[in-house]
């Protein structure tokens, strides 16, 4: 048994690296086609044009391989985003220039003049250096190391606070606090001259009345103490404590990124339900054709500001899920009430793809809590009453929450990814709505599940 283990383990070491092997492969294949088309572009007609390209792409297709075998730039995995791994990629992009070089001065590609031969390698090299190195700084920004689910969570879970004042004493505090496990939001005045600086890395927020501390906390998703210098007058305002005024709902984005973000939800679901409308109607056949039931499920969920409306999917379960009536949990791949397509939908997340209309029509965005029903919504309130922060902003169709915490099928979970939405309300912006985004892709695409 051990030993199998270890073959298991082995294999499991082999797929990433044909997996990098296989993506740097088609990446530098693109370059050199880019490339090529680039000096076409750049200079005069020349003759037999197309059968060059085909033979330049075979000589590059075989180049890329061998500079990437023999700098093993491929098994740099665990580094993949170091110095030294780049490194390795631009080493394995000369050997690969190399190679096109002995390719085009002993002929075997010719072209009319002798800069189109200048050109070609230069542009090849710039291009695919570029590429590479581009997707290097990609993989570094979405593929954190500290982004581990259980740090995730545990980062989420700190009980909030702010500090009042900006001198030394009030930054010291908040160091301190930070060490017992807190997060601090900011520092807190009654200055509005100060208010937006930036002491210390810490935010500078100013309040002047109740109500704009009210709006503060819709702000922040909540706070659960503010802490003076002194440390004897401490104000806890953990979620059982805290008022509930009637105010104008600000959460943390700023009026240019949701017009942008509005503006990127419309135009890529527009988009998307035009590329994908093959795909979905493959879905719809599928789902009718297995029991003849109804193709989309409805179902009322909360949105923005506390209303209702009416989220759409492919129906994935049997058409008696619910026939008692009462509310049930997804409870996973294995869930006896999925039906054999519905299986199929779930695992690869298609029964999603009719929330695309949701976000066209303005219920939903890409980025976002999920949504809830009003069933669960009323016990979540029963034991954290800071979900009411998130119905200040739109719900979306996948969520940070999401990336770490899964589907929900149990109130722990719900209170654990309470407690991740709020994370986001409080840190949400376009930078952080394209991470997420980013993260989904890649969890869809390396198949992980949700």
């Amino acid at each position: 048994m051990k030993r199998n283990h270890n073959n298991s383990q082995t294999r499991a070491g082999r797929t990433r690296p044909r997996k990098i092997f296989f993506m740097d492969e088609v990446l530098l294949l693109l370059s050199s086609l880019l490339a090529i088309l680039l000096v076409r572009w750049l200079t005069d007609a020349f003759p037999n044009y197309s059968s060059k390209v085909l033979v330049w792409l075979g000589a590059a297709a075989v180049a890329s391989a061998v500079g990437i075998l023999v700098t093993n730039s491929h098994h740099n995995v665990k580094s993949y985003t170091t110095v030294r791994s780049m490194a390795k990629s631009i080493m394995s992009v000369l050997v690969k220039e190399a190679i096109l070089s002995v390719t085009l001065l002993l002929g075997l590609l010719r072209f009319p003049e002798v800069p189109h031969y200048v050109l070609l390698i230069l542009a090849d090299t710039i291009i695919s250096i570029g590429a590479l190195l581009s997707i290097r700084a990609f993989a570094r920004f979405y593929m954190s190391t500290d982004d581990t689910p259980a740090k995730v969570i545990e980062k989420a879970a700190r009980r909030t606070a702010l500090v009042q004042g900006t001198g030394q004493e009030s930054v010291l505090l908040a160091q301190q606090l930070e060490k017992e496990g807190y997060e601090v939001l900011g520092l807190l005045v009654y200055n509005p001259t100060q208010a937006g600086l930036v002491v210390a890395d810490y935010v500078v927020y100013s309040v002047m009345s109740d109500e704009e501390m009210a709006q503060l906390q819709w702000r922040l998703g909540g706070v659960d103490c503010v802490y003076f210098p002194q440390g004897q007058l401490d104000t806890d305002l953990s979620s059982g404590k805290e008022k509930q005024p009637e105010v104008e709902q600000h959460d943390g984005m700023s009026f240019a990124g949701h017009v942008l973000k509005r503006g990127f939800d419309v135009s890529l679901s527009a988009f998307l339900l035009l590329i994908f409308s093959p795909v979905i109607g493959i879905c719809a056949w599928a789902v009718k054709h297995e029991d003849g039931g109804p193709v989309f499920y409805k179902q009322e969920r909360i949105g923005r500001g506390g209303y209702p409306f009416n989220i759409y999917k492919f129906r994935s379960m049997r058409q008696d899920a619910e026939a008692d009536g009462s509310p049930a949990l997804y409870s996973g791949e294995d869930d006896p009430r999925l039906t054999r397509t519905g299986r199929f939908l779930r695992a690869h997340h298609l029964d999603e793809l009719p929330q695309l209309w949701n976000v066209l029509r303005g219920d939903m965005s890409f980025i976002g809590p999920r949504p809830e029903r009003s069933y669960y919504i009323t016990q979540i309130m029963q034991r954290n009453p800071r979900y009411r922060y998130l119905l200040q902003i739109r719900p979306g169709v996948t969520s940070y929450a999401t990336l770490y915490n899964g589907y929900t099928d149990s109130m722990e979970k719900m209170l654990t990814r309470l407690d991740l939405d709020l994370y986001y309300l409080r840190n949400h912006t376009v930078w952080f709505d394209a991470k997420v985004l980013g993260l989904t892709f890649l969890s869809i695409i390396s198949g992980k599940k949700f």
